[in-house]
């Protein structure tokens, strides 16, 4: 029997029989008891489904339950626990996803690393595989910078050549480092 009177204080035993009184109960304190889990949560859906909660556990539990005291106050300390374990889980949830970013973010900042690093050493390996005439030619272009008319003053010769050499020197190392296609277009789009 569920007992809610003007006091409060009658003797509350739950019993599945008596759904009429459980309803009153839910009808008289539901909107009291979502307005203080909203004080705590800042959220009404989520302050909503905590009272829920708290309802549905005392309906399933309903055998077991005795409440000596006053049934608001049984309700506004349960509704005050559900809020406050939903909120310890929101900081474990949000602890834990700070956790995998850091461990993703890093993960992925290593095989960046790598991989450059493999880039790097492919590279270097592609270009001593080339001709002496096409390797220094495409050092002059991309590492020092210098436009196809300085290299071509440097090195004395026709600047046609110096185009020949670079396009000879790119289709040749896009070969070698096809594998890198993507960060090796970056690097060779630099200049």
């Amino acid at each position: 029997m569920i007992a809610a009177d003007a006091t409060d204080t009658e003797k509350l035993i739950l019993n599945k029989e008596r759904e009429r009184d459980f309803e009153q109960v839910f009808k008289t304190y539901f909107k009291g008891l979502h307005a203080y889990a909203c004080t705590i949560l800042r959220d009404e859906i989520v302050a909503e489904e905590m009272v829920q909660n708290v309802f549905c556990r005392l309906w399933e539990k309903t055998d077991q339950i005795e409440i000596r005291e006053s049934v608001s106050g049984y309700l506004y300390r349960s509704v005050y626990h559900e809020s406050l374990n939903y909120l310890k889980h929101l900081k474990v949830r949000d602890a834990y996803q700070a956790h995998a970013l850091y461990h993703i973010e890093t993960a992925n900042s290593t095989a960046e690393h790598l991989a450059h690093r493999e880039l790097q050493e492919r590279l270097e390996m592609a270009l001593k595989e080339l001709p002496e005439k096409c390797r220094t030619i495409f050092q002059l272009s991309r590492f020092e910078e210098l436009k196809y008319q300085e290299i071509a003053d440097r090195l004395q010769l026709p600047v046609k050549m110096v185009e020949n050499q670079m396009g000879k020197a790119l289709r040749l190392l896009r070969l070698k480092l096809v594998d890198f296609l993507p960060v090796s277009l970056i690097l060779f789009l630099m200049s």
